[in-house]
């Protein structure tokens, strides 16, 4: 029988001398806590929004308040015993600590941890902890990776729908709004991030908000999105034109699409992460445009949009088998108009397997 999550991380702990780790709703303030709670609802299986989990070797605990307490019977596992906080949940979640505790210092605030080391008695020594279940949720299991298959099936459909439809002529932010609507009704939870939709100059901006611009003939449209299926995300990027291009715009919609392809024959397990950015990135100096792709090459993928690990040249990473990242190169020449090539695949022993299959030749659309 395979190990749990929860005795997975209880092994883990061990290992950093630790004899329980708090998980869950400890953020800063004004922080909405997201990379927190996807550690909570990676360990025990709870969607909500405020609560905490308590695991060690022979200890499992889980806290909410009186909002969740049906929510959690029904999506926290029976090995984690639970309790309803009154009020608050660091109080409720003190009684079960003991030993030395980690914190998620990463997301926790200064006024989380200064309640907590009040109210924690003699015997208890708190430790910063941070990373932990991250270096876990990291390794998608099939259960996982399924969810972010259908999630970027899901995106295709969405693609093709839109281009279907039709683009000049509607501003940013209708397409954008249409295809966070057609997400949902295919059957997405939500998008995982707002639709970048970008048209010729404001496509140069690599995190546009989409805006009242209308689409016009004969320039490049680039569309960056994502679904949420099953509590996993996607993140896909396609830049299409919608009519003749000149000469410029044409080569280095080539030139990343080549860089891209050149980044994802490098992606397996045992290479380093900075050396997939290196592929792209030296092609697309080579062609003169080195300055112009000022973001690392990829990131991770699963409950977040954005997690480990990193493609990029600062990276120090290694990728394993079970990571899930983009391969997401671009060039962006201000004023005139920006290009990126977007897949999400995940690492195998031998390669990747793309989950993103929309064509990568350059579309013309109406």
């Amino acid at each position: 029988m395979s190990e749990t999550r929860a005795e997975r991380l209880a092994a883990l702990l061990a290992g950093d001398g630790l004899d329980l780790l708090l998980v869950g709703d400890l953020v800063r303030p004004g922080d909405s806590g997201a990379d927190a709670m996807s550690n909570l609802r990676w360990l025990t299986g709870f969607s909500g929004t405020s609560g905490l989990a308590i695991v060690g070797a022979d200890q499992r605990a889980f806290v909410t308040d009186f909002r969740y307490a049906e929510r959690a019977a029904r999506e926290v596992s029976d090995d984690f015993e639970r309790r309803i906080a009154e009020r608050e949940l660091l109080p409720a979640a003190v009684a079960f600590l003991r030993g030395r505790v980690g914190y998620d210092d990463a997301h926790t605030s200064v006024k989380s941890l200064r309640q907590l080391e009040e109210l924690v008695g003699e015997g208890v020594e708190l430790a910063p902890a941070g990373g932990l279940v991250e270096r876990l949720r990291r390794h998608k299991d099939e259960g996982e990776l399924e969810a972010i298959a259908k999630a970027a099936r899901l995106t295709d459909q969405v693609y093709e729908w839109v281009f279907e439809r039709g683009v000049v002529g509607r501003t940013e932010r209708e397409i954008m709004l249409a295809a966070h609507q057609r997400m949902r009704e295919l059957g997405a939870q939500d998008p995982s991030f707002p639709a970048i939709v970008g048209a010729a100059e404001n496509s140069a901006l690599p995190h546009h908000d989409s805006s009242e611009r209308e689409v016009r003939a004969n320039e490049l449209l680039l569309i960056d999105m994502g679904a949420i299926v099953d509590g996993y995300c996607s993140d896909c990027t396609r830049t299409v034109a919608t009519g003749d291009l000149d000469a410029d715009a044409r080569e280095v919609y080539e030139l990343v699409r080549a860089a891209q392809e050149e980044a994802l024959g490098t992606v397996r397990a045992g290479a380093a992460a900075r050396d997939a950015d290196a592929a792209a990135r030296e092609l697309i100096a080579a062609a003169g445009h080195g300055e112009r792709f000022g973001h690392g090459l990829g990131h991770g993928v699963g409950l977040e949009v954005h997690e480990a690990p990193r493609l990029s040249r600062k990276s120090d990473q290694t990728l394993e088998v079970g990571d899930v990242v983009t391969v997401e190169p671009g060039v962006y020449l201000p004023g005139r108009f920006g290009v990126r090539v977007e897949d999400l695949v995940t690492v195998t022993d031998d390669g990747c397997r793309n989950l993103s299959a929309f064509t990568k030749e350059l579309l013309v659309v109406d």
